[in-house]
């Protein structure tokens, strides 16, 4: 019974932090928009892996992290500096992007794995998120850091971001008739999402 609720927990909470269009379920789309729905599934799956192991190292370390605040802080403003860039490099790519034909190609299925896996290792917030959840559940007694809870807490995390993931690939692609729009205003989309997180994290490290 401990082990459901710590998996029912666990999936929950990382289905909620997923689903806001965010970095990697917009790109999860756009993959699928533009190199068919098998790709957009695969970069999700690359995300889903990532995510298993950030996973694994915030349970490793959440027991640092709450004694040493200065840690968060770093990973804080490593996080504003990759976000700023992000922004920048989206809204380059977007302006780009309209003045060019978008057009539908196959793409290599590996290309997707290693994106959705590079993608998902630069959002510096995971670590941080799954630390402060495990901490959290290890309070309220359903996470014991048995190797059991260990391996429950870490596929939750993977199945309930994957669920996202491919939620948003299978829905944009059956908008066929939107495609080159959406394509073409996803990267707007996500150069402003990364200027909202960079937003949200210096409102963080200020107020912490």
């Amino acid at each position: 019974m401990q082990l459901l609720l710590l998996f029912l927990a666990t999936f929950l909470a990382a289905f909620l932090a997923s689903a806001p269009p965010g970095l990697l379920n917009v790109n999860a789309a756009k993959m699928s928009v533009e190199k068919g729905k098998a790709n957009g599934i695969i970069f999700g799956l690359g995300v889903a892996v990532m995510v298993m192991l950030q996973t694994y190292l915030a349970v490793r370390i959440a027991k640092y992290l709450s004694r040493n605040s200065e840690v968060i802080g770093w990973l804080m403003q490593v996080a504003i500096v990759v976000f700023g860039v992000l922004a920048v490099f989206f809204f380059l790519k977007a302006r780009r992007a309209n003045v060019e034909q978008i057009q539908f190609q196959p793409g290599k299925r590996r290309s997707s794995f290693s994106k959705g896996l590079f993608l998902a290792a630069i959002n510096l917030l995971t670590v941080p998120y799954y630390s402060g959840l495990n901490s959290l559940f290890h309070r309220q007694g359903f996470m014991n850091y048995k190797v059991m809870d260990e391996v429950v807490f870490i596929l939750a995390a993977g199945l309930g971001t994957f669920l996202v993931m491919y939620l948003y690939a299978f829905y944009f692609n059956k908008m066929e008739r939107k495609t080159n729009r959406f394509s073409k205003n996803s990267n707007y989309i996500l150069s402003g999402l990364m200027l909202v997180l960079l937003t949200i994290t210096l409102v963080r490290i200020y107020y912490h």
